[in-house]
């Protein structure tokens, strides 16, 4: 191992409170790291540079326990790089997140009996940019809370004046290369938010509806089509069954009669209708379903829009001003009178579209709008991946990367919104038409406007990587931090936001992608892995839990739940455990304080030092080495497990343990383990940091007297292996694991002290005699000693005098009855898998559980029989 180069104290280690209070420490730390430019990255620094990205949180938001799960493995990445040395920028911000945020504002609005009507859009916008500056943006105090190791002097927000050159930049450009386009086409509509929403903003989810079989038309000249929604057949156009279709092939080409409107529709041949679903024949509503459009322009049909932007019937008097549901049973009661239903189905479930943001159910409506051309995009964004010039990690997730990216539709960008980059779009008197980039003059005079829609919020967080950057403008920051290294994200916006950021990434910087690694993790689950939600009940508030028990605490459960990939359960006695290690941390360093362990100088070589001082450093380098492999992995929970069980099991519960009695008795052997444990608790504060950054931060400044752990050296691998003191440590645990063992199954209690006699001459162990007997709480022989007791374990005896210590005859007596018990259930488990009419009968499940029955029992009776031939004879 290799001295740290900022270990040298700059003064006199301080004694450590009796207590860790997270609350005292948290906050004062993290304003220091801030202040003293731990965080900050310069382009113009020569080390490597090391980028991400937060996933920005809406305007909106407040941190919840999906963020501070992201928020640590990023900020656990970024922490490990810096100590790498690398020229590390977590990049941070928000998005104005154009829908939410409107609605924010209008609920406000409402309070005063006031609509965004009523103000004007100017004002309104004023009104939204107050909101931001005075409510909106808490989330950035509670990632300072969480311990966010952020670049704050680099904050953007996707509405500043910099992203927004951005917008309008990649807009004009795409609009010139002809893949953004205006047309109508039908679109994903919430009559609620009234805006037209993307694919991926719309939840399904199963609903009790009705489906309604309606004949069209009479006698032979009829067909009987079935709905879900009614109210739009006052809208169909047509009637299409499949060309192959024998039972309609005379019907097709003529017309029939649309029940209730008096008008003739033709019967069409289409392959897209599925001959074997229902009765093989559609109604067919171009204005009000996609794949009716589709038929519609395949056979020049006419699209008659039946809803206004409220989804309220439009046409047709007697249903004229309706909601769609109203409409919907109205219609329905109409066509029973007029003998039209052929059938009735409720309640039918199936999968109806939701609004993701205000859940009302979406009405698909033709609407002219602007669309982005994704083939070519889209098929960059695939063989980037395919190409291997990003990797998506998990592996596994390729597949339903790919599933995305080689099916998407054009993506409609425009939003019916007054908050949100607006199209850089102007309309002339005479029909022109004309995109203005940023640093031209859009055109004036009578007649012109601007188009009134907004972008949709995924098109300017789709620029996030190079637009926070500097971009369009070629930047010293750019140059340095972009390509991103790695993206953290969720799986759920693997669709909504990185395919965005690839395609945009390859467009705009000349088909160098936006990072070199997709790291995809799980959702967080409450502990019986159900989705948390406020209307189950379970949905957790972090910060309650960060201040009950500390930042590192709920930083250090969510890690060591962290499988890539994989939804990650939580509940809060696992916050409590990690409550629990931060204390032991604690303590283990408070007592290597007091009891003088150093890093000063260089470590002893190797030859002055004892086997267990040589155990605990080939263990330290084994673990250097397993949790670097595991970071450049992303198994944060197995790195994170791996360094909890070193910690609290190897280096707390065994080194600090066995060194009691060397610092006990002193001289040469006591120095070199105080500076073997100052090695082993510096090196390990370190490997701990970027998950558990605060009480590693206090213990390590106080143990070091460096600077600061933020930007200590991230340890190295040595290579110093012992596997001879490995072995020897390990069966000097297995023996004292053993006698604790009986000890405990004799009904001794944890510091009861026992006579012993224990052979050791001539073993390896030979040298741990003291260590073993004051762990064990073993005294020594004495006058009158007896050996009621004799373990041999591991090649060495144990014999323990229990004269003084147990009833033997009582002990006796309670094993004897535990004895027949097990003894008892054998023999009724024996019974019943001997019996082969019962076999016949029972049920896979049942006949297993007699099985386990069985097998514990025999180990039951194996170890009371243990217990009993080692106490002494009557």
């Amino acid at each position: 191992m290799t001295e740290n180069a900022q270990q040298q104290p700059s003064a006199p280690p301080i004694e450590l409170p009796t207590q860790y209070a997270p609350a005292d420490v948290e906050g004062p730390l993290y304003e220091r790291w801030v202040e003293r430019g731990y965080f900050e990255a310069d382009a113009k620094s020569e080390k490597p540079p090391f980028t991400v990205v937060i996933p920005p949180p809406n305007v909106t938001g407040s941190l919840h326990l999906g963020h501070a799960f992201e928020h640590t493995l990023i900020d656990a990445l970024t922490r490990r790089k810096r100590m790498q040395g690398y020229e590390t920028l977590w990049q941070p911000g928000m998005d104005h997140a154009g829908i939410a945020t409107q609605n924010v504002v209008e609920r406000e609005l409402a309070k005063e009996e006031k609509s965004r009507h009523d103000l004007g859009r100017e004002a309104f916008v004023e009104r939204v940019w107050r909101w931001k500056g005075e409510s909106g943006g808490q989330i950035s105090g509670q990632m300072r809370r969480l311990g966010d190791g952020v670049a704050w002097s680099r904050e953007r927000f996707t509405m500043d004046e910099g992203l927004s050159q951005a917008v309008q930049t990649i807009f004009k450009r795409l609009y010139d290369d002809e893949l953004i386009y205006r047309a109508e086409r039908i679109i994903n509509w919430c009559p609620r938010c009234l805006t037209a929403i993307s694919d991926i903003e719309v939840e399904y989810q199963d609903d009790d509806g009705e489906l309604v079989s309606i004949r069209y038309g009479e006698g032979d000249a009829s067909i009987v089509v079935a709905t879900t929604r009614a109210e739009t057949m006052l809208g169909d156009t047509a009637v299409a069954v499949h060309p192959d279709d024998e039972r309609y092939r005379h019907m097709v080409g003529t017309e029939i009669e649309l029940p209730l409107t008096g008008r003739r529709i033709p019967v069409v041949a289409d392959a897209h209708v599925d001959p074997e679903f229902g009765t093989g024949a559609v109604k067919v509503t171009p204005a009000h379903d996609p794949n009716d459009f589709e038929i519609g322009q395949r056979h020049d049909l006419p699209a008659i829009a039946v809803m206004d932007e409220h989804a309220v019937i439009t046409v047709h008097g007697p249903f004229q001003g309706l909601d769609r549901l109203e409409a919907r049973s109205a219609i329905v009661a109409a066509l029973r009178a007029d003998g039209r239903i052929v059938s009735e189905k409720r309640p039918y479930v199936h999968s109806v579209g939701h609004c993701s943001r205000c859940k009302t159910t979406i009405e698909p409506r033709l609407s002219m709008q602007w669309w982005v051309k994704v083939g070519p995009l889209a098929k960059a964004a695939g063989d980037a991946v395919r190409e291997g010039k990003v990797t998506i990690h998990p592996q596994e997730m390729e597949k339903r990367y790919f599933d995305w990216v080689d099916n998407l539709h054009d993506w409609c960008i425009s939003r019916q919104l007054w908050w949100g980059h607006r199209i850089p779009v102007w309309y002339g008197p005479n029909g022109e038409v004309v995109c203005v980039g940023p640093d031209e003059q859009p055109p004036s005079g009578e007649g012109w406007h601007q188009d009134t829609d907004v972008l949709d919020t995924w098109f300017s967080s789709g620029l996030w990587p190079f637009s926070t950057l500097g971009w369009p403008e070629q930047t010293e920051s750019l140059a340095k931090f972009y390509p991103n290294s790695v993206l953290v994200t969720g799986y759920d916006i693997l669709f909504f936001w990185v395919a965005r950021m690839m395609m945009f990434g390859l467009y705009a910087m000349d088909g160098t992608p936006p990072f070199r690694t997709v790291a995809l993790h799980g959702m967080v689950r409450d502990q019986f892995g159900k989705k948390m939600s406020k209307s189950f009940g379970n949905a957790v508030n972090p910060l309650d839990w960060m201040d009950k028990y500390g930042s590192d605490a709920l930083r250090f459960t969510l890690a060591r739940g962290a499988n890539p990939g994989v939804d990650v359960p939580i509940g809060e006695d696992w916050v409590q455990g990690s409550r629990n290690f931060a204390n032991k941390i604690w303590n283990a360093t408070r007592f290597a304080l007091m009891n003088g362990a150093t890093v000063d100088g260089p470590l002893p070589e190797p030859s002055r030092m004892s086997a267990t001082d040589r155990w605990i450093l080939s263990r330290l380098n084994s673990v250097v080495a397993e949790v670097d492999a595991l970071y450049d992995d992303f198994q944060f929970a197995k790195l994170s497990d791996a360094l909890f069980h070193f910690a609290w099991d190897e280096v707390f519960d065994w080194y600090v343990e066995l060194s009691k009695t060397t610092f006990q008795a002193g001289g040469e052997a006591a120095e070199v383990s105080k500076r073997v444990l100052g090695e082993v608790l510096d090196v390990t504060l370190r490997l701990l940091h970027p998950v558990v950054p605060f009480v590693t931060e206090t213990l390590w400044t106080t143990l070091t007297g460096g600077e600061s752990v933020v930007i200590a050296d991230w340890p190295a691998d040595s290579g110093f292996r012992d596997a001879a003191a490995e072995q020897e440590i390990e069966t000097l645990q297995s023996v004292i694991t053993e006698v604790r063992r009986f000890r405990a199954d004799q009904g001794l209690q944890p510091g009861q002290r026992v006579p012993a006699r224990l052979t050791l001459d001539g073993t390896a162990l030979a040298p741990h005699e003291a260590a073993v007997r004051q762990l064990l709480r073993l005294q020594p022989e004495g006058e009158g000693f007896t050996a009621t007791a004799t373990l041999p374990v591991a090649g060495v005896e144990v014999a323990l005098d229990l004269s003084g210590a147990i009833d033997v005859a009582a002990e006796r007596k309670r094993l004897a009855k535990d004895l027949a018990a097990a003894q008892k259930e054998r023999q009724q488990a024996e019974a019943k898998l001997g019996n082969e009419a019962f076999l016949a009968k029972a049920p896979d499940q049942v006949v297993d559980k007699i099985r386990t029955r069985l097998a514990k029992a025999a180990e039951d009776i194996t170890r009371i029989q243990t217990q009993l031939d080692r106490l002494p004879q009557p």
